[in-house]
């Protein structure tokens, strides 16, 4: 039943101490603080704190936008807090997910990332058939392949020496396109 606090501001020179005086009120035990752009995938505070934060635990923000700054992200973020059973109480947005309306908030969010989301690929979706019409788009070049390395694996794999995960590795490939490949290489090569 700790009372945690994140706090982030975006460069060096920005300071923390308004971020840190809203952590004295809410008497914060345990305070993880960074100064790194919200864009930055790699927060080390940020991760040290979800793995830090317990059921019960009530985490303190001065914003939503210090948590995430992509819709999307936030809830990745969110849904990590609900799922270890930690509330979240964000100070600017007066969001508070121990009760009905922070949760309700919360709710909104995620409907509305869904929603741009969804939006997103249909738009996707109506530039492709449109280029495809116009005879356009041809879909994405295949990257280049070295087929001698290729082959030289695909004797050892069919000679059972190595593994189709191994090929794969050595050959850069994920799944899908490793069997593609594989298809392509016995109809040119076999």
């Amino acid at each position: 039943m700790g009372k945690i606090g994140y706090i982030r501001v975006s460069t060096e020179h920005q300071e923390t101490a308004r971020q840190e005086a809203l952590m004295e009120q809410y008497q914060v035990e345990r305070l993880f603080a960074e100064k790194m752009s919200g864009k930055n995938a790699d927060r080390p505070e940020l991760k040290a704190m979800l793995e830090y934060v317990r059921e019960g635990d009530t985490l303190y923000i001065e914003s939503i936008s210090r948590l995430g700054r992509s819709t999307r992200d936030l809830l990745n973020i969110i849904d990590v807090l609900q799922r270890k059973g930690v509330t979240l109480v964000s100070s600017k947005e007066n969001i508070d997910t121990n009760t009905p309306q922070g949760r309700f908030v919360l709710s909104i969010f995620a409907a509305l990332s869904e929603l741009e989301r969804e939006q997103t690929l249909q738009r996707q979706r109506e530039g492709i058939a449109i280029a495809k019409a116009q005879g356009k788009y041809k879909g994405r070049e295949p990257l280049p392949i070295d087929w001698e390395k290729f082959g030289k694996l695909y004797e050892q794999w069919k000679a059972g020496n190595i593994t189709a995960v191994w090929f794969q590795k050595e050959m850069g490939l994920r799944p899908n396109t490793f069997y593609r490949r594989l298809r392509e290489y016995e109809e040119k090569y076999m």
